[in-house]
């Protein structure tokens, strides 16, 4: 089961600026899932926690500025039900058999540290602005290839690989050098 399952960048406005997914989705779920996401966040307080779960999904999310960073992974599966359904099959005497069938009907628990996912946002957000200067909007949208490369080099398929922010961009600037050399090659 992956760790993260998406990662949006959205404006006040609710438009996505950058979502990168890790589970697979069909498109029109996505789309419908991501606006009823992007909604609820946005219609949310400063003074509300930064937290929600809605449609099998733990929400994170956190504001920067005039963007919204948001990052979903699998919700919880509740663990007094899986205790209240055992007790009544011991009491027929097969409870370990009761817990297999029990563990073979659900998907395993997911119990993703929601600070640790709001501190990987910050993280996230800090490397951006040492990348940028200071991250906004235009950033995302003119040098999303760049935004993207950055994401991929901390998140690899839904799992967090790498949080120094010098690992990070030591390799975006090596990426940067080298286009700036093959572009002198041209002229």
């Amino acid at each position: 089961q992956k760790m993260i399952s998406f990662i949006l960048m959205v404006n006040k406005q609710g438009q996505t600026r950058l979502s990168s997914y890790y589970e697979w989705m069909d498109m029109a779920e996505r789309v419908a899932l991501e606006s009823e996401i992007i909604r609820k966040c946005l219609s949310r307080s400063e003074l509300q926690c930064s937290f929600l779960e809605y449609r099998g999904f733990k929400v994170i999310y956190r504001r920067y500025a005039s963007l919204f960073f948001i990052v979903g992974t699998k919700a919880d599966i509740d663990v007094r039900k899986k205790l209240g359904s055992s007790s009544s099959n011991s009491s027929n005497g097969n409870s370990s058999s009761g817990m297999r069938k029990m563990g073979d009907n659900q998907s395993p628990e997911n119990y993703e540290n929601e600070l640790g996912l709001l501190e990987f946002i910050h993280t996230l957000v800090e490397t951006m602005d040492r990348w940028a200067g200071s991250i906004c909007e235009l950033d995302i949208m003119y040098q999303l290839e760049h935004v993207h490369f950055l994401l991929d080099e901390m998140v690899m398929n839904g799992y967090v690989t790498e949080t120094n922010k010098s690992n990070v961009l030591r390799l975006i600037d090596l990426m940067d050098r080298e286009s700036k050399k093959n572009e002198g090659m041209f002229r």
